[in-house]
């Protein structure tokens, strides 16, 4: 039998076993050689799901999208309904600078949960311009177009005033792209 290693076998370990096996008793007994090779073709069928966490993430398809645009709508209902979220979008509006921080600092910790928690190993692949993550991007887009189409359709924000509802809008929006984040990157497609 081959050493204990200190990760977990896995069904290639399992077959590494079989096919000495198979040698061992290649010249012994016929019977028990073909329950052997059987043995091995059962275990090439099984089906060995991949773990949720460590696997590489690349690219971003409608898979991604719909993970994300759930994840932005499980973090986003709750800011729409929640007065709070008007209330700190009226204090921004009356603090241009907040206003900025307050998105910039939502962009940041999108950034922060794909690329530097390591939550998953999220690769930048096929930029766009050579330069802009396709992740990242998405994930703000569907993000600030799912804040505005439920904070617009919802009634929570009024357009007459349009620097109040966009400061509003942003509120809810910062969460909506931290939840769309998690939304993407957990499930680990």
């Amino acid at each position: 039998m081959a050493a204990e290693s200190e990760e977990e076998p896995d069904v290639d370990d399992l077959l590494d076993e079989l096919e000495a096996l198979e040698l061992a008793v290649a010249d012994e007994d016929q019977e028990t050689q073909s329950r052997v090779r059987e043995t091995i073709r059962m275990a090439r069928r099984i089906d060995d799901p991949e773990p949720v966490f460590g696997r590489v993430i690349k690219g971003f398809d409608r898979h991604d999208a719909a993970e994300a645009l759930v994840g932005s709508v499980v973090f986003g209902i709750p800011m729409a309904i929640e007065g709070g979220t008007l209330e700190a979008g009226a204090y921004l509006a009356r603090h241009p600078l907040l206003f900025v921080g307050t998105v910039l600092s939502g962009v940041a910790i999108v950034a922060g949960l794909l690329y530097v928690a390591e939550i998953q190993d999220v690769r930048v692949v096929d930029p766009f311009f050579g330069v802009i993550p396709r992740r990242p991007t998405g994930l703000l887009t569907i993000a600030a177009l799912a804040a505005f189409a439920m904070m617009t359709g919802w009634g929570r924000v009024d357009w007459a005033e349009p620097w109040v509802a966009l400061c509003q809008t942003a509120v809810c929006f910062v969460g909506m792209a931290i939840g769309g984040a998690l939304g993407d990157i957990l499930p680990g497609s």
